[in-house]
């Protein structure tokens, strides 16, 4: 089998989201197949572009038409492509490093906010009601929220454990690949199935699948009740979890 080829399958996140995994993962490594060994071509210049890229996408669903939605959804899916590839890099030069894991979660927080702010626009000018931007902003909120909760829980833990975070970070490591490159087909097709739970997670994987979809098919705003519900639901449910963990860590740790 291919040396690169298998170094690059290798760099793919194990816990990619659900339209990331078996879609925008791997085209990003065919795509890092041609450019990875191209030295001025660095990780933090491709999020650069997937940011840049994202931001085109939005000014062409402010445009609004047919023409420009589908364009949209390609350049959403471009986007997503480069913002998988940079990590991938990264790991596969070995020079991953804090600040472009910065920036690269930034600029995916920034990117979500500017899609769903301009498809709320839009939907608001076709149907004149203000309902659409009201269900963009519940959405964003709230995916935020689940950011926030997440490091919120962090930043608490480490205050009752310092090697709370490498622990977390070495339990994830453990974690095996039961597919891909060198796997038979029954053993991907498993992997392919089990995958499929992770639709319901709502998470920025099917945002991509279900923005690009909506504006393929113009509708704007059945897909913008999706997003608001599933958001308004795993926020506070995310944040409730994060909380329990806390408050179970915290009974446990006086107990010794």
């Amino acid at each position: 089998m291919n040396e690169k080829l298998t170094r690059l399958w290798a760099t793919k996140n194990k816990d990619d989201e659900w339209w990331s995994s078996f879609v925008t993962s791997p085209l990003a490594i065919a795509v890092n197949y041609a450019v990875v060994d191209i030295q001025w071509i660095s990780p933090n210049l491709i999020t650069l572009f997937s940011f840049i890229t994202a931001i085109i996408s939005a000014l062409f669903i402010i445009a609004g038409g047919t023409i420009n939605f589908i364009l949209a959804a390609i350049l959403i899916h471009w986007s997503h492509i480069l913002d998988c590839m940079d990590g991938q890099m990264a790991r596969y030069r070995q020079t991953t490093s804090l600040s472009g894991s910065f920036f690269d979660k930034l600029t995916d927080q920034i990117q979500v906010a500017i899609w769903f702010g301009s498809v709320g626009y839009v939907a608001y000018t076709q149907s004149q009601n203000v309902l659409p931007v009201f269900l963009a902003f519940t959405g964003v909120a709230f995916y935020s929220l689940r950011g926030y909760a997440k490091y919120v829980a962090i930043y608490t833990e480490m205050f009752r454990d310092s090697g709370y975070l490498k622990n977390k970070e070495a339990s994830r490591a453990k974690k095996e690949e039961t597919a891909g490159l060198g796997y038979g087909i029954l053993a991907n097709l498993r992997w392919f199935m089990g995958e499929q739970k992770k639709f319901f997670f709502f998470d920025e994987g099917i945002f991509i699948f279900m923005l690009s979809l909506a504006l393929v098919v113009d509708k704007l705003i059945p897909m913008l009740w999706i997003f608001a519900i599933s958001q308004l639901f795993h926020g506070l449910a995310r944040g409730w979890q994060r909380g329990c963990q806390i408050y179970y860590n915290q009974i446990v740790t006086n107990k010794k």
